[in-house]
């Protein structure tokens, strides 16, 4: 698929001018065009507009005299070009996301096929996945689904969601705190954006009996799985499964094993036996944590979907939970991931999930489809 993406890039500065930096190239086959545009970052007199003109046939390049470029404000968001899919990419603590605008219609704007080349990170945009703001459901302000980098639906995504909340906060120009209910496969998540930008997405009630998960380990307490034993191409982990609408597997270490170190794990190659085990019929999400002290936790994820990210929001939640069942942690923890760290609390007076960390635009663009 040719992409054609015009991006903006925000940086930081007081000084806020539009400048924007063209690149055309072409060839026999093929051409592309990319614009940038930093909003956010005054470069005039230290790298005025201009333009590249490379063809691969004649390996020749020239350039062209500055131009002038308009200060007038517009809307990225408001662009509405036929045939173009207009995107804002965000990131999580490094796991990232295509956003789309698609409030006016219940049908996703692209199919899970189009998700697979968007999120190609050489031939694509490069994301773990695609996400889509639609209409609310049942009373609900907003609706959230994602498409993974291989084409398969979640049922939610806590690092997704707090991008989501971000995203809904720009295309309707909210400043300050604002919270909002959206509908997702997994049900009701409540976002709120606090003060300094962070996202507080209250994440609902864990899901601990087995058969709901799912998963087909037989259950050791209470109709759950806890610290039970996990044969995995001849090693025994311990593991203890839960769902946060979406399933997920999490082990503190080999049985008999030492205080896991998650640095040195070869998550390529141990977690697709993890994610396509036979215990898990919907496959699964697999946490490998590490635990510094009882409120200091390290974990690495292998996505159910999207292999290894840097970092997975639900995941967190579910490790938190995990380390408390398993008499590892407190209930309010700091969850070290590859991306950075997120704050999860598992209240025990209404047996929520709170998960607080930041989300933040990385560029602007288009696609065409």
């Amino acid at each position: 698929m040719a992409i054609a993406a015009t991006i903006s890039v925000p940086l930081t500065s007081p000084i806020r001018r539009r400048n924007s930096l063209t690149f055309t190239g072409s060839s026999s086959s093929s051409s592309s065009t990319v614009r940038l545009s930093f909003p956010k970052y005054n470069i005039a007199g230290l790298c005025p507009r201009f333009r590249i003109s490379a063809s691969a046939a004649a390996s020749s390049m020239s350039t062209q005299a500055p131009q002038k470029v308009s200060t007038a404000p517009t809307s990225f968001l408001d662009r509405r070009e036929a045939g173009f899919l207009h995107f804002v990419k965000y990131h999580g603590l490094g796991n990232d996301f295509i956003l789309v605008d698609n409030r006016d219609s219940s049908e996703p704007r692209v199919t899970p096929e189009q998700a697979v080349k968007l999120c190609d990170r050489n031939f694509g945009i490069g994301a773990d996945g695609v996400i889509f703001a639609m209409p609310g459901i049942d009373g609900t302000d907003y609706t959230m689904r994602i498409f993974n980098s291989d084409g398969s639906e979640p049922e939610m995504c806590g690092n997704g969601v707090r991008c989501f909340a971000r995203f809904i906060a720009e295309l309707e120009n909210l400043n300050g705190r604002h919270s909002f209910t959206v509908h997702t496969g997994a049900g009701l998540i409540v976002p709120e954006i606090l003060e300094d930008g962070k996202v507080r997405v209250d994440m609902g009630e864990p899901i601990l009996k087995a058969s709901d998960v799912p998963t087909k380990l037989p259950a050791n307490k209470d109709q759950s799985v806890i610290k039970s034993e996990l044969d995995v191409d001849g090693v025994t982990w311990n593991v203890t499964c839960l769902s946060m609408g979406n399933p997920h597997c999490i082990t503190f270490g080999a049985k008999g094993g030492q205080n896991l170190q998650v640095d040195e794990l070869d998550l390529a190659k141990i977690g697709p036996n993890f994610e396509h085990h036979e215990m898990f019929p919907a496959r699964t999400n697999t946490e490998f944590v590490q635990v510094f002290s009882r409120s200091h936790l390290k974990m690495r994820v292998w996505e159910r979907g999207a292999g290894a990210t840097l970092a997975c929001g639900t995941g967190a939640c579910a490790t938190v939970v995990a380390a408390v069942l398993e008499g590892h942690a407190e209930r309010n923890c700091t969850v070290d991931l590859p991306g950075g760290p997120l704050q999860i609390e598992w209240r025990e007076e209404d047996n929520h999930i709170y998960m607080t960390g930041p989300a933040e635009v990385v560029f602007y663009g288009s696609v065409p489809l």
